[in-house]
């Protein structure tokens, strides 16, 4: 789910520092490559190929159908995600539900049939184990589905039923389907009536929300995505959360969904450990697409959007290390699309070297790059529903090898690299009025420098050698190095991004 209201609770910034196993994330983030799937359109086992009425895998997605991808044909594909590099999955929910995905709970604890039921999961997660992918599931606990136990014995029962103070309810008849004569008398996300939002003031429902979430970490789940945090105002929620999660787990990784600054949500390690790094995203867009940026889908997006020039782009980076811890900072999920964002290569105009480009800025800064199932392929789609194709294993001939070759390679190097995983950040060539953009990152003794060339001509920068290095070897890319005694000359052609071993 997209998040819309920019409120932020009361409390101010925070900038404490980690100083336990409790506030501290957990330190496998920093190593990890995420692969999110929307299970519905990821793929389909031999078992979910035999139900009934479901839409054909290659029919343009709609809000309401289903195409039949399960957890068993997750399972099926794991060599997929392991060779393009990733090592950890970020499964959308997965509880059962009335919707394909699957934001309407139902029943927390119980995997949808749809998917392959809890046995699927737990063949998934022994696959997982035996791979070292670990599983972060998606927590969805502002709202419900209609269809969800409490709310279900309301609709039947009125206002005898003993569970009202379960939901926000404002009177009786309830309209749960049909506004026509009257409103729905009752909250919901959005004003969504298929979506009514719990009471998380009740102690009941605080204590069953609790149990859930310790219940999918005893299970084996390594971390929560949580849903629209920022709607659950109940003062010490989230942090009775994290503790109740982090005393079954002391690695569980919890990842809220901020679109904003992140950072009163991250930085005391009271809350959560890093954020959907949604700003990020804009940034790196803004910098790379540019004048390819088609218009009407930035427009549409949740996050900005703008042209910036390598200056432009250096601050706004800057602001975003300044604003959070760098524990903080290595454990965000930085993202170029989700099931809330149209497809990144739409949003590039189709124009592949600006996802190169951006492919390349995210993999390479601190935090943990996360793949959204498909993009690696150039899957084209607009926003919801059209950013949940089914992936097309089977017209190879639709993919984009390129951009495959480069999120691959990426991912690859960034799983080798320390300096990418853990290094430090700094902004080496970023001149206004122009594109090239040029960084180090160290860790120890690796030292990698990084180029990206975003305009239309190549370009070139001269950097003190006592700061960079003597170049060593080209490790990603398309560029030149050269070195004299004081100088480090480097070229990039237009539209061109590199990465180089110094020291």
């Amino acid at each position: 789910m997209a998040y819309e209201s920019a409120s932020e609770p009361t409390g101010g910034r925070l900038r404490l520092p980690a100083t336990d196993q409790m506030s501290q994330p957990p330190g496998w983030i920093a190593d990890s490559v995420f692969y999110q799937v929307f299970p519905d359109r990821f793929a389909r086992s031999g078992a979910a190929a035999e139900l009934p009425h479901l839409q054909p895998w290659d029919a343009p997605p709609t809000h309401f159908g289903f195409k039949g991808g399960d957890l068993i044909g997750v399972a099926e594909r794991l060599d997929w995600i392991e060779q393009l590099g990733c090592n950890a999955l970020y499964l959308n929910p997965i509880f059962q539900s009335a919707s394909n995905h699957r934001y309407h709970t139902h029943d927390y604890y119980r995997v949808d049939p749809l998917l392959g039921g809890d046995a699927a999961f737990d063949r998934l997660l022994s696959e997982c184990r035996r791979r070292g992918v670990r599983v972060v599931l998606d927590g969805v606990f502002n709202h419900v589905g209609r269809g969800f136990y409490h709310f279900n014995h309301i609709l039947e029962m009125g206002a005898e039923s003993p569970f009202i103070d379960w939901f926000h309810i404002h009177g009786f008849p309830l309209r749960a389907y049909d506004q026509r004569e009257g409103p729905a008398r009752y909250e919901a996300w959005w004003g969504m009536p298929a979506l009514p939002k719990l009471n998380t003031q009740n102690p009941e429902v605080r204590e069953y929300l609790m149990q859930v979430g310790e219940f999918w970490i005893a299970r084996g789940a390594n971390g929560w995505r949580l849903d629209v945090p920022q709607e659950i105002a109940t003062e010490g929620f989230w942090e009775e959360f994290r503790q109740r999660v982090r005393s079954r787990n002391p690695e569980a990784y919890l990842v809220g969904e901020i679109w904003d600054d992140a950072n009163w949500w991250t930085a005391s390690g009271e809350r959560f450990d890093g954020t959907m790094n949604y700003l990020l995203c804009g940034h790196n867009v803004s910098f790379a697409g540019r004048d390819r940026i088609d218009r009407e889908q930035a427009a549409r997006l949740q996050y900005r959007v703008e042209e910036l020039d390598a200056a432009g782009y250096a601050t706004a980076v800057q602001g975003l290390i300044d604003m959070y811890p760098p524990h903080v900072l290595r454990s965000h999920l930085n993202l170029l699309g989700s099931h809330d964002t149209a497809r990144i290569l739409t949003v590039m105009g189709g124009d592949v070297a600006a996802v190169r480009l951006a492919a390349l800025l995210t993999f390479t800064f601190p935090g943990a790059p996360c793949i959204y199932y498909g993009d690696e392929i150039g899957m084209l789609g607009g926003p919801d529903p059209h950013c949940r194709g089914a992936f097309p294993w089977e017209r190879r001939s639709t993919w984009n090898e390129d951009v495959l070759a480069a999120f691959s390679s990426l991912a690859q190097l960034r799983r080798r690299s320390p300096a990418l995983r853990r290094g430090s950040y700094e902004v080496m060539h970023a001149p206004p009025g122009q594109h090239l953009y040029v960084f180090l990152r160290v860790h120890r003794s690796e030292r990698l420098l990084i180029g990206v060339n975003a305009g239309n001509q190549p370009a070139q920068a001269d950097l003190g050698l006592a700061a960079t290095g003597l170049p060593k070897r080209r490790l990603w890319g398309i560029g030149e190095a050269t070195a004299d005694a004081e100088t480090l000359r480097i070229r990039i052609p237009a539209r061109e991004g590199v990465v180089w071993q110094v020291g």
